[in-house]
């Protein structure tokens, strides 16, 4: 058994060790990869007769940010609204239009006991009139935080940048101005920002690709002092930055439209760039196989990526194209518009909004197959994550669709969380926590 964790002193060298590969520490986990394995997960649950459940607990607000997990300790956002409750619209539709709110709205971060579900503190980060607008199936609370197990990023766009100490006590704030995300065409249709912060040693970094002076930013995690900023000439996006330290070409990647690229994690300085993406761009780069696979969707464009991590200048492909020297293959057509893929084991798998499954073999581009995840028209925005040989998708009407990893489909089973879904899960030590419209719940085998 895994010993247990305290942090009334701080993070032990040990303990980290012993916690290795079941911290889930930002969006997705380490390196936005999805992946948590060494426990057995649940194939199947019943939320209503409590089957494989844990615990559930309530979370005011609406916030769409994904838990994340040091040890015994969870971590989630939301914004609560003054008085009554936030609309949400799901489903698969295309209005661009905002959502314009005068009420009041409390800002707030949960600290939540992962083997109880108890609340053990929580903090307003800020309150107040949203600054922007947001989009009907967006929240004013999107970007998932981020911890290294002593300090706590909340980033709640326009309304701020916080940093918490494990114990709940504030460490510094940062007002970053107004942050205007939304559709580049259309300039009053205000959607709400989705990137989300990460931790890299001692620094936090996040991508602001808005309307006007677009950058990404490095921090001090320790005073939140600037360390350095690297302007950006792209539209707004919604993917989070990707930070791979390999012995080789570690650096800082970014999705994008007119500015795919990557970064030097100490500088900020390009290293590599290409144009040609989808012009909403919302999936965060994953790294595998040597590789960085991006993807995006909307436009003209809906293109699949597998860049080679040693990179570097304009690698943007030729006309008709499909590889060069730096990409080692592409499909024009058929990327994701808004979940993340997510690479396992031998496999890149990309499950669409609209619940479209492709399998690619990750290091050729192969297609190994294409398949829907329901007969009926289910909408997607939870980027997937996998443990133990599955994979689990979960539709935005609360159905978790639990998928065999491999060469062949087979759809194990599909669960009902019966309440609607928008957030990524996250994994831990074979639990899975589930973010709903109006609680977080653990799901893991009964023992």
């Amino acid at each position: 058994m895994i010993a247990a964790f305290s942090f009334l002193i701080g993070i032990t060298s040990t303990a980290e060790n012993l916690w290795a590969g079941q911290n889930w520490p930002s969006f997705r986990g380490p390196r936005a990869s999805g992946v948590a394995e060494g426990y057995p997960t649940p194939i199947k649950w019943d939320v209503e007769r409590g089957e494989n459940v844990r615990w559930k607990t309530p979370i005011a607000g609406l916030g769409h940010s994904c838990p994340a997990i040091w040890g015994d300790r969870i971590f989630v956002t939301t914004a609560v609204k003054g008085e009554g409750q936030s609309s949400l619209k799901v489903g698969m539709y295309g209005d661009v239009e905002s959502v314009k709110e005068e009420n009041i709205f409390n800002w707030r971060v949960y600290c939540i006991d992962r083997k109880s579900g108890k609340i053990l503190w929580e903090r307003q980060a800020h309150a107040g009139k949203p600054k922007v607008k947001r989009h009907p199936k967006s929240s004013h609370a999107s970007p998932t935080p981020c911890t290294d197990g002593k300090y706590v990023i909340a980033f709640f766009g326009s309304e701020g940048l916080y940093c918490y100490d494990i114990q709940g006590n504030p460490v510094w704030e940062k007002d970053l101005g107004v942050l205007d995300w939304g559709y580049y065409r259309a300039r009053s249709a205000q959607w709400g920002g989705g990137s989300s912060p990460i931790i890299h040693k001692q620094m936090v970094i996040i991508q602001c690709d808005v309307q006007k002076d677009s950058f990404i930013a490095a921090f001090n995690l320790r005073n939140g002092k600037q360390l350095w900023r690297t302007l950006r000439s792209d539209v707004p996006t919604w993917g989070t930055p990707t930070v791979y330290t390999g012995k080789q070409y570690s650096q800082i990647i970014l999705n994008g439209y007119r500015h795919i690229g990557g970064y030097d994690i100490g500088t900020g300085k390009e290293i590599w760039k290409m144009r040609g993406g989808g012009d909403i761009p919302v999936p965060t780069p994953v790294v595998g196989h040597g590789l960085v696979y991006i993807t995006n969707a909307h436009g003209r464009m809906s293109p699949i990526y597998a860049v080679r991590l040693s990179a570097a200048g304009d690698i943007s492909l030729a006309e008709n194209s499909s590889s060069n020297k730096h990409i080692a293959w592409s499909y024009s057509r058929g990327g994701n518009y808004i979940p993340t893929p997510i690479v396992y084991g031998d496999y890149l798998y990309c499950g669409s909004d609209g619940g479209r499954l492709n399998c690619f073999e990750a290091k050729t581009g192969k297609l190994v197959y294409r398949e829907s995840l329901s007969a009926k028209r289910a909408a997607f925005s939870a980027s997937p994550v996998a443990a133990d040989g599955k994979i689990y998708f979960t539709g935005e009407k609360g159905d978790i669709y639990v998928v065999k990893a491999g060469p062949e489909f087979k759809l194990l089973g599909v669960n009902e969380m019966n309440e609607t879904c928008i957030a990524t899960p996250a994994i831990s030590q074979g639990t899975l926590f589930f973010r709903t419209r109006h609680h977080l719940v653990a799901i893991a085998e009964e023992k």
